[in-house]
C-alpha cells in the first residue's frame, strides 16, 4: 500500500497503530511469560511433592544427587536427596543444596553458588527428603511457552498492518471523496455541498463551507448590483454632458477647446463602458445567466451592424467574409461581447480606408470566429502582453483604454473556448481566432 507523504492523517494513523500493535505484542509476551511461569510452577511443584511422598513411602535409604554445573538441565530433571539428620553428603554440601533440618514440610526457595533453587522438603523421623529444581529451568520453560505464542503474532503482523492500512483507507475514503468534489468544482461554482453522504465528523466542516459559499454568493450579488447602479450613475451624467457639448458645437463648430472637450468625453464614455464590461466579467455568476440556443452567425452580423457607423467614420470596409450558419447553446451576451470588442478593437487600430473581415465557420468540432484587419498588426512577442489590462501597443490612438482584449479573454475563458493571435495572410494585419465548443450540429 502506498502511504501518503507529508502531513497525512492516513500515514500517521498507520504509523501510530503499528507502533501500538508492537507495544501491545510486547505486553502480551510479558503477560504470557508471567502466566506460563505461574502455571509451570504449579505443575512442577505438584510433581516435586508427589515424588517426595513416593520416595518416603518406600523406606528410603540415604542418597545424594549428582549435579553437573556444565550441563544444561530441563524441566523434567529433578534432584532428590535423602540424608539423615546426623550428617550431610559432601556433594550436596558443595553447592549448598541441602537445607537445614526443618519441622514442617513445604516449598523453599534459596540461593546457591549455582543459582536460585526451588526445593520441596519432607521431614521424616530420621531422614529429611528434598526434591530440588533450578529456578532458571522453570524460567526458560515459561519463556519458551511465551515465545511460542508470540511467534505467530509476529508472523501475522505484516498482514495485520496491511489490513489496518486498508481499513483506515476505507474509513477515510469520505475525506478523499470530499476533496475530489471540491477539486472538480469550477472556481465560480458556489452551490451548497450535500452533507448527507458524509460522516457526521466532517458535517460541521461542510456546513461552514456552505456558509462561506453563501456569503461569497451574497457578496458577488451585491457587487453585481453595485456595478448596475454604477453603470446608471456614471452613464447618465456623461450622456448629458455629451448632449450639452453637441449643442455648443452646433453654435461654435470651430471652437478648439470645445472640440477637445468633446473628444475627451468620448474617451471617458468609452472607458466607463469598458470598465463596467470588465467588472461584469469579473463578477460573473453562472447561475444568474442561463444558456440558450442561438445562431452564431446572426450574432456576428448584429455586431457588424452595430459598429458599421464607427467604421464608416474612418471609411473602413467592414463586412462578413465567411458567414456559415452555426447554432450554439451558451451565453449569447458573452459571445456578443467577444465579437463586439474584437471588431471595435480592429476599427481603432486599422487606418483610414482599411479593410476588416469577419468570418464564422466550423472547424474540428468547434465554432470559429475570425476577425482580421489591414492594420499594422502586432509583434508575436507581444501576444501575451496585449491581454493584460490597460496595455496598449499603439499609444498614439486617441480612443482606447487597453481593456478590450482583457474583456475578450475573460469572456472566452468563461465560455470554455480558446483565443489566438496571428498575422492575416490576406490583409497583412492582425488576425484573431476565437474557438468555442460547438454544442449542436451544423444547420
Amino acid at each position: 500500500m502506498a502511504l501518503l507523504t507529508g502531513n497525512s492523517l492516513k500515514r500517521k494513523l498507520i504509523i501510530y497503530t503499528s507502533f501500538f500493535s508492537l507495544v501491545l505484542g510486547c505486553l502480551l509476551m510479558f503477560s504470557a511469560y508471567k502466566i506460563s511461569l505461574e502455571e509451570s510452577n504449579e505443575i512442577l511443584d505438584a510433581q516435586m511433592k508427589n515424588l517426595a511422598e513416593r520416595v518416603a513411602a518406600h523406606s528410603p535409604e540415604p542418597m545424594q544427587s549428582q549435579f553437573d554445573p556444565a550441563k544444561h538441565y530441563h524441566e523434567e530433571d529433578l534432584f532428590v536427596d535423602v540424608w539423615p539428620y546426623t550428617e550431610q553428603t559432601h556433594q550436596s554440601h558443595e553447592f549448598n543444596l541441602l537445607i537445614q533440618p526443618i519441622e514442617k514440610a513445604g516449598f523453599y526457595t534459596h540461593q546457591t553458588p549455582n543459582g536460585i533453587w526451588r526445593t520441596y522438603v519432607l521431614p521424616l523421623k530420621d531422614y529429611q527428603i528434598q526434591v530440588s529444581q533450578q529456578q532458571a529451568v522453570r524460567q526458560n520453560l515459561a519463556l519458551e511457552l511465551a515465545g511460542s505464542m508470540f511467534i505467530p503474532y509476529l508472523l501475522f503482523m505484516p498482514f495485520v498492518l496491511w489490513g489496518l492500512g486498508w481499513m483506515i483507507s476505507r474509513i477515510l475514503q469520505p475525506l478523499d471523496d470530499f476533496k475530489s468534489e471540491l477539486t472538480q468544482r469550477d472556481s465560480k461554482e458556489l452551490r451548497p455541498i450535500e452533507s448527507g453522504d458524509y460522516p457526521v465528523e466532517i458535517a460541521p466542516t461542510i456546513d461552514e463551507m456552505n456558509n462561506l459559499f453563501e456569503r461569497i454568493s451574497t457578496a458577488q450579488q451585491e457587487q453585481r448590483q453595485f456595478i448596475a447602479d454604477a453603470a446608471h450613475e456614471l452613464r447618465t451624467p456623461i450622456t448629458a454632458l455629451n448632449l450639452q457639448i453637441k449643442v455648443l458645437l452646433q453654435e461654435f463648430p470651430e471652437h478648439k477647446a470645445l472640440n477637445n472637450l468633446a473628444l475627451g468625453l468620448v474617451r471617458m464614455q468609452h472607458l466607463v463602458a469598458q470598465l463596467l464590461s470588465l467588472a461584469k466579467q469579473d463578477a460573473f455568476l453562472p447561475e444568474l445567466e442561463s444558456s440558450h440556443a442561438f445562431l452564431l452567425n446572426e450574432t456576428a452580423v448584429n455586431c457588424v451592424e452595430s459598429l458599421m457607423n464607427l467604421a464608416m467614420q474612418k471609411e473602413i470596409d467592414l463586412g462578413m467574409e465567411r458567414n456559415e450558419i452555426l447554432e450554439l447553446n451558451t451565453q449569447e451576451s458573452a459571445v456578443y461581447s467577444v465579437i463586439y470588442n474584437l471588431i471595435d478593437n480592429a476599427i481603432k487600430y486599422t487606418p483610414n480606408y482599411g479593410v476588416i473581415n469577419v468570418s464564422v465557420y466550423p472547424q474540428n468540432g468547434m465554432a470559429v470566429i475570425q476577425i482580421e484587419d489591414s492594420g499594422p498588426g502586432i509583434d508575436p512577442a507581444l501576444h501575451t502582453q496585449i491581454l493584460k489590462r490597460f496595455y496598449r501597443v499603439h499609444h498614439h490612438q486617441e480612443v482606447g483604454s487597453g481593456l478590450g482584449l482583457s474583456i475578450v479573454d475573460k469572456a472566452v475563458e468563461r465560455l470554455h473556448g480558446s483565443l489566438s493571435f496571428s498575422s492575416s495572410a490576406s490583409l497583412g494585419g492582425l488576425q484573431v481566432n476565437v474557438s468555442l465548443p460547438l454544442n449542436a450540429l451544423r444547420r
